[in-house]
């Protein structure tokens, strides 16, 4: 049986992988919980909620949004298009709230065997009250922009009940990384963006800073363990990491925006699949995630075709 000082001595372990010794971490965790005292946001004071949105902005910007650049983009017209990118930022945010769920769930589970009163617990108890204020911000911003929420399709959303239940804990930072890191990428786009609507540009500087800090931390856990676990945990880590990425990217736009702005889903669907554009967004916004996990050694064999497979990294 494992007692609270074999674990307490565990996590002060010295160990290394391929990009050099890992941080103490405590002592990564005091930093987190330092920077969250300092830059944290309360959404319902921080951002102007009842200021009429702005003619001519957008909700999201346009190189972006999933249509651009294909002839179908080219026939429409600029109101469609920005009725597009308005549908377009429900449809991310709804996956947002999604993952963000998923993620306290596992966060939850990370933290139950471990010291609790030690600074990673309470770090990793810090980000579960940033993801509830991040969830709560993302649904109001989808009600004040007036588009439907986008909820995942029956089968990933049970897939993703599924990851939850039965995740390994390198496998739930891995799945953590790519929830966060892609949008991260876009928000970060998107925030300084002065064609955006003000409202969205405050969400998403919200995001991206307090996101920055999960990231930290999740990168840092998930190097521990990938050189800490049992080859089989790191070997079953590498294939649910690269069929969560094949989810995401399907789940990355509901084809229902095409429908609820007046376009032919199918025509739609099948231009965002054709399209370069596309193609390149999505591995550019992913590329520093997939660098990442490529250097310690998640996107080996089968789980590395599936990553490719799901359009987030190239051949």
């Amino acid at each position: 049986m494992t007692t609270a000082p074999d674990i307490a001595e565990k996590e002060h372990e010295v160990l290394k992988d391929a990009l050099g010794l890992l941080k103490d971490r405590e002592q990564v965790a005091e930093r987190l919980l330092e920077s969250s005292r300092k830059h944290s946001f309360d959404p319902d004071t921080e951002l102007d909620w009842d200021a009429p949105f702005e003619d001519g902005k957008w909700f999201w910007p346009p190189e972006l949004v999933s249509l651009y650049d294909t002839p179908l983009w080219r026939r429409m017209s600029e109101e469609q298009r920005m009725d597009l990118a308005r549908h377009e930022a429900a449809s991310l945010a709804s996956l947002g709230i999604w993952f963000e769920v998923i993620l306290m769930q596992l966060l939850v589970r990370h933290i139950y065997d471990k010291p609790l009163t030690s600074n990673h617990v309470r770090y990793a108890l810090t980000e579960i009250a940033d993801e509830c204020r991040h969830s709560m911000m993302f649904a109001r911003m989808i009600k004040r922009g007036g588009a439907p929420a986008y909820p995942v399709s029956r089968l990933h959303h049970n897939m993703g009940r599924l990851l939850k239940t039965i995740s390994t804990t390198p496998g739930s930072f891995t799945a953590t990384l790519l929830g966060e890191e892609i949008l991260d990428w876009m928000q970060r786009l998107t925030f300084p963006d002065e064609r955006i609507q003000p409202l969205i540009r405050g969400v998403t500087r919200i995001h991206v800073i307090e996101e920055a800090r999960h990231v930290r931390y999740a990168r840092e856990e998930l190097r521990r363990q990938m050189v800490s676990c049992p080859r089989w945990e790191a070997e079953l880590t590498r294939v649910s990491s690269g069929e969560a990425a094949r989810v995401f990217s399907l789940s990355f736009v509901n084809p229902q925006v095409y429908e609820n702005v007046g376009l032919d889903r199918r025509e739609a669907v099948a231009q965002v699949k054709a399209s370069g554009h596309r193609r390149e967004v999505m591995q550019n916004g992913a590329r520093r995630l997939t660098d990442f996990l490529d250097e310690i050694g998640v996107l080996r064999g089968v789980g590395r075709k599936l990553w490719v497979s799901s359009g987030l990294l190239a051949k």
